[in-house]
């Protein structure tokens, strides 16, 4: 419900306009007429099947005929792509949208009709996907997720409750074909494993119902020993993997899951923690694959997710650097800052007045502080810990002087060069495109 301070409290349901959602809707808006409560309908048009648009307006039509109930609805204009799953696809779409229309209506609530054989349905497609128990936790009866509180009243009501209710007070759904459509994993389990399980027992509901409830149980206690084994083995640099060896099996594997799902927001493959767990104890380098846009990196004694970047090599560049100012170089995938520094630090901003852009050429010697001497780049970059993947960007000369290198910073001996007023440099890749 949305408000206490005065304000009209109000309650969205998902209305699909099938057997359950028209049962939670109707006793919904009963419940909330005494109550003061303003319900509102929310409808999601996927365009899948020819009836759509009916089904769209029977639901308008159910909003009107039991008064006071407010309808909105959204078609979704994407279609799955080439090789989704149609089932995942509109799950994702239809949740999106759900919580766009409540936003949009004001609303801090959301009902779902889900019952107690949606739940051991949930259960049971989960264990054959050979989920853990975060997976056999199926369906929270509560939870907060994008802004919104979703709550799942009849999880506990068995779907005989909900035929009841129907009768009692002849609603009529709409049929959705797809429920007979043996294509669909649900479906299929619903149509065929499900008599032969009512047939072994009248209980397999409510047993797989327990199992979702002890599974959260355990998921719960999982992700507390996830939160402090990841307080002790990980920070803003990634995962010390000396610290997370020190852990047994299990807790290691439960970590790592732990931090994968925060890095990514989303649980990461099975396989992919089985090869984790499996070569990260060899003391080599490695990379591997975990998005389209990013990859996972052991560099310096820490995995690491790093953006996939693709390696630019920019054109030999003149430039006048030495006002202060932003200068973007599209071809060079990035930006070079001059700011102003203080008379004991940077270099004269004289030095830069026809400076030159290039890349690296094999050869170059920096030197990193007023008593070093000149080293290679890569020993350089190898001896302040700067990884390969960070080591993009344009090298600046002024004349024979290496000037600045990205990811190292200004030369010493162009920073002990005289001269007012002095300024400093920074390389800004630029950030990859979103999803």
């Amino acid at each position: 419900m949305a408000a206490g301070d005065g304000r009209t409290l109000k309650v969205a349901v998902a209305a699909s306009g099938g057997h359950d959602s028209t049962a939670l809707l109707h006793c919904t808006a009963r419940s909330a007429a005494a109550l003061g409560v303003e319900v509102h309908a929310l409808h999601v048009h996927h365009g899948l099947q020819p009836a759509a648009d009916d089904w769209l307006a029977h639901v308008a039509a159910q909003c009107r005929r039991w008064g006071g109930i407010r309808f909105h609805a959204q078609r979704v204009s994407e279609r799955p792509a080439a090789g989704d799953s149609i089932e995942a696809w509109a799950r994702r779409v239809r949740y999106q949208a759900l919580g766009d229309l409540a936003r949009q209506a004001g609303c801090g609530l959301v009902l779902l009709a889900h019952h107690r054989r949606d739940q051991a349905e949930t259960v049971l497609l989960q264990a054959l996907r050979g989920a853990g128990p975060a997976g056999l936790a199926a369906m929270p009866a509560l939870v907060q997720r994008d802004g919104l509180l979703w709550a799942r009243p009849w999880l506990d009501q068995p779907r005989e409750a909900i035929d009841a209710y129907l009768r009692r007070h002849r609603l009529r759904p709409v049929l959705d074909p797809s429920n007979e459509e043996t294509r669909y994993a649900r479906s299929r389990l619903r149509l065929r494993l499900w008599p032969a399980l009512l047939a072994h027992g009248a209980d397999a509901e409510a047993a797989l119902a327990a199992v979702a409830r002890r599974a959260q149980e355990a998921r719960t206690l999982i992700d507390e020993v996830a939160r402090a084994d990841l307080a002790r083995v990980a920070d803003a640099q990634g995962l010390r993997i000396a610290d997370w060896l020190g852990l047994d099996a299990a807790r290691r594997a439960n970590v790592l899951r732990h931090w994968l799902a925060a890095q990514t927001r989303a649980p990461r493959p099975e396989t992919l923690i089985e090869r984790l767990l499996r070569e990260l104890p060899q003391p080599r380098a490695g990379r591997w694959p975990l998005a389209a846009d990013a990859e996972l990196r052991r560099h310096g004694g820490r995995l690491a997710v790093v953006e996939r970047r693709p390696v630019v090599v920019g054109p030999v560049l003149a430039l006048d650097l030495s006002g202060p100012g932003a200068h973007p170089l599209p071809a060079w995938g990035g930006t070079l800052q001059v700011s102003r520094a203080a008379a004991n630090a940077g270099v004269p901003a004289a030095l830069l007045r026809r400076a030159v852009l290039q890349p690296r050429g094999g050869g170059e010697q920096f030197q990193a502080h007023a008593g070093g001497v000149p080293r290679a780049l890569k020993k350089q970059y190898q001896d302040a810990g700067v990884p390969a993947w960070q080591r993009g960007g344009p090298l600046v000369h002024a004349g024979a002087q290496l000037v600045y290198v990205p990811g190292l910073g200004l030369d010493a001996r162009a920073l002990q060069q005289p001269g007012r007023p002095r300024v400093t440099l920074q390389w800004l890749a630029d950030a990859l495109p979103g999803p």
